[in-house]
């Protein structure tokens, strides 16, 4: 005789699937909260690479004016809206208004790295063609920057956001974990606060914080376009009360929602200050 009735047991507690769910990027621009309207605008200011004059012959010393330009950073709505009727939250499984509430503002954190890297990809400064990473990469890049007068030294403000295949590589290369190239240590790590999800590691090495997404175009494939870039380079903008969550019921319609909600736009404001650096990650991936 076989045996028959089983019963099978549906665990309640519901396991988040896997997806980007923080903003990585948003703390590493220069960031502006919009009271009112529809733009930001960020001033960027030099002298024009200016060099110090001696008197004039007619006694008067040479004026000047600086130079001085503005980028708008035009802020867009996003929205995140998922519902569902009361029955099908009564008769699934998990909690489902929990489960609304979370991959809402998921979606929205995930959408403030892809404008920020859109924006990033406006840069006309790259590194030419893509290769698999390395230490003579990472050098490349750190020292066409300086040559564009950026501040390398200021070592809290380089970024680096890479693929997984890019730091895949890194990990194989020696100078990754060596002391004498490492700041924040490689594989014991430092917690850095990064915008929209609480405490996530960020490695420093080489002169770069580094940031590593499935985000970035072409992840997976021969032609990743990732970026290093100096804070100054991108400015991020949104609504003063930044992200809107909500949840609520609808009673006359017996259906319960949550939207996550907010305002907000990216410029590149320095492009000699961001360069694309495109990556080889086939093999890896």
């Amino acid at each position: 005789m076989s045996d028959s009735a089983f019963q099978t047991q549906y665990r309640q507690e519901f396991i988040a699937g896997f997806e980007v769910g923080v903003s990585l990027l948003r703390t590493c621009c220069v960031t502006e909260a919009v009271i009112k309207g529809n733009q930001a605008t960020f001033l960027t200011a030099d002298s024009g690479s200016a060099v110090a004059q001696t008197r004039g012959v007619n006694g008067m010393i040479p004026s000047r004016t600086d130079n001085l330009n503005q980028y708008p950073a035009v802020l867009v709505e996003y929205h995140d809206l998922v519902q569902r009727t009361g029955f099908n939250l009564f008769a699934s499984q998990g909690d489902g208004k929990r489960i609304m509430q979370e991959t809402s503002m998921k979606v929205i954190n995930r959408t403030m790295d892809l404008d920020i890297l859109a924006q990033l990809a406006t840069t006309t400064s790259n590194t030419g063609t893509a290769v698999t990473a390395n230490l003579a990469l990472v050098t490349k890049v750190r020292t066409k920057m300086g040559n564009n007068a950026v501040p390398i030294e200021e070592i809290d403000n380089m970024f680096f956001v890479v693929t997984p295949a890019f730091m895949g590589y890194l990990y194989q290369t020696k100078e990754f974990t060596n002391a004498f190239y490492v700041d924040v240590k490689v594989l014991t790590g430092a917690s850095q606060g990064v915008g929209g999800g609480g405490m996530r590691r960020m490695l420093r090495w080489a002169g770069f914080n580094w940031i590593e997404t499935p985000l970035i175009t072409g992840t997976g494939t021969n032609n990743e376009l990732c970026y290093a870039f100096h804070r100054n380079a991108i400015g991020h903008a949104v609504n003063s009360g930044e992200i809107q969550a909500m949840a609520d019921y609808h009673r006359r319609q017996d259906f319960s929602w949550a939207r996550t909600s907010v305002y907000m736009g990216s410029k590149l404001l320095q492009a000699n200050g961001a360069f694309q650096v495109a990556h080889d990650g086939s093999a890896l991936s």
